[in-house]
């Protein structure tokens, strides 16, 4: 007969009392077991003063304990600290404290749930940025399969998913520290060491995305390319190569004086090879079977990314192709968005309607113009001042005047100029009358000598 839950109860608690005592207590199984944390009342300001005070006092004697080897002692002082004054500054050192306890005891999830809990019960606390850094250190230490135990690196071997969770954690507490690109691009080395790379290839991106700018993102960009490097380089897929190529070439148009930009020159000639020869080898396979216009279109592929080689033996087939079949290629560069070779390549002497080169006039004419690069043979153009009309009477205007020529009829009247400027004119005398003096003529002007 099956005893009732009442009676089982104390005997599943008595158990799990008495498995506790075998082991290292984790906060983690003790609040599974006993129910969690209760609801804690926030105290007044009087009472968070009295409680700071005797908080500090169980402190200090905690971090005494502590300093004389006493581990066991502070502890469970440290843990007192946190259960009795919650929401006091000295709560919050001493999960700090206990945390770095915990955490050289080499039982890493247990430590990184430590911290954890001191990052969401104390976010305001100075120790907040110490106990995400210790978060990484430990996420760190179980990526390169290592545990910290006191002064010894102990070999260590722990999920994958485990410490990707934990870079994962490590963002969402301070998304924009200075841990999360770092955690970021630690979850795609991972993905890229587990040879998954899809994963690996969108991890990078994210750490590009949302977080540019930073040594990580610029790092990021080249192992996508060289991720898709690898992959094309086992596999046929094109889509691969485009990839590489587009990463390569953004790598180096955002760091041109990046530290990989020799190795991403290297690998981009290594990615328009590759392409190059897949393109001859499909042109040709189409030359093979009669299909010119796409023999075309791939010769003129393997012309635009290949190597010397390649192109060499692109334009030749490309000007055989052109001499059998002329109307074959014409068809095939009319296609969009298509990078054909000039005519050059086909055999045009052979040509009926061939009648030589173009005339030099029509070749300079048929150019594009140039930009200029420098001052050499430019004259800017002199700026002449118009000659504006002097006076009135003037019949025309100035050349580059924009002023009309003044009608006859609008003209003022001008006093009548002497002939000769040295010699004044003479006014005649009013006519006399009985009742006014005579006015004495004008004395004579000498002439000049």
């Amino acid at each position: 007969m099956i005893a009732p839950l009442s009676a089982r109860l104390p005997l599943a608690m008595a158990f799990a009392a008495s498995f506790l005592s075998l082991t290292t207590p984790s906060f983690a199984l003790l609040d599974f077991i006993f129910g969690g944390k209760k609801d804690k009342v926030v105290p007044t300001a009087n009472e968070r003063a009295a409680q700071e005070q005797e908080a500090a006092a169980l402190l200090a004697e905690a971090q005494s304990a502590h300093n004389a080897g006493k581990t066991g002692r502070a502890q469970s002082l440290y843990q007192t600290v946190v259960k009795k004054y919650p929401f006091t500054p000295s709560g919050a050192e001493a999960a700090f404290q206990n945390a770095l306890i915990i955490r050289h005891t080499g039982k890493m999830d247990d430590a990184f749930e430590a911290f954890q809990q001191l990052i969401v019960n104390y976010r305001e606390s100075p120790r907040f940025n110490d106990a995400v850094e210790k978060q990484f250190e430990i996420a760190e230490e179980a990526k390169g399969g290592r545990k910290q135990s006191r002064l010894l690196l102990i070999p260590m071997k722990m999920n994958s998913s485990e410490i990707i969770e934990f870079y994962e954690q490590i963002i969402k507490n301070a998304p924009f520290g200075k841990y999360a690109p770092l955690a970021q691009f630690s979850i795609a080395e991972i993905q890229q060491d587990m040879k998954e790379k899809e994963k690996a290839v969108a991890a990078y991106q994210k750490v590009v995305e949302n977080y540019p700018g930073t040594s990580q993102a610029s790092e990021a960009q080249f192992r996508i390319g060289s991720i898709s490097n690898i992959a094309a380089q086992r596999s046929e897929d094109a889509s691969n190569l485009l990839a590489a190529r587009d990463a390569l070439r953004t790598y180096i148009a955002s760091n041109p004086a990046g530290e990989r930009k020799q190795e991403t020159e290297m690998i981009l000639r290594q990615v328009n090879s590759a392409e190059a020869n897949q393109s001859l080898t499909v042109a040709k396979f189409y030359k093979r079977i009669g299909k010119t216009a796409a023999a075309a279109i791939y010769l003129n592929e393997a012309l635009k990314f290949g190597s010397p080689e390649v192109s060499a033996e692109a334009r030749e087939l490309l000007a055989e192709l052109a001499a059998n079949d002329p109307e074959g290629v014409a068809n095939a560069r009319k296609g969009p968005g298509q990078d054909y070779t000039a005519l050059t390549a086909q055999n045009l002497k052979a040509r009926d309607d061939y009648v030589g080169p173009i005339a030099p006039e029509l070749t300079r004419l048929s150019q594009k113009p140039k930009m200029r690069t420098g001052d050499e043979g430019f004259m800017p153009i002199p700026l002449q001042e118009p000659t504006l009309p002097l006076r009135p009477g003037a019949t025309t205007p100035g050349a580059g005047s924009l002023l009309p020529p003044v009608p006859e009829t609008e003209k003022p009247a001008l006093l009548p100029v002497p002939p000769n400027p040295g010699t004044m004119p003479t006014i005649p005398p009013p006519p006399s009358s009985g009742n006014t003096l005579p006015v004495p003529p004008p004395p004579a002007v000498k002439p000049a000598s």
